[in-house]
């Protein structure tokens, strides 16, 4: 999904999720390569790896 579908669907900002992808603030990504993807210029992540990381989708 797109990190715009899995923010809405986790409740979360899109930025947020995109940093799950890229890291933030010299942090490394909390996704991994497997659970994130950039597709084009759009980051596609797994619902496996938001369920890691936040639990069950609302």
């Amino acid at each position: 999904m797109t990190t715009k579908e899995a923010a809405e669907r986790w409740g979360l900002s899109q930025q947020s999720v995109k940093q799950l992808c890229i890291g933030a603030q010299g942090r490394p990504p909390r996704l991994t390569e497997d659970e994130c993807n950039k597709s084009g210029g759009t980051w596609l992540v797994t619902r496996q790896g938001m369920e890691r990381l936040y639990g069950p989708m609302k």
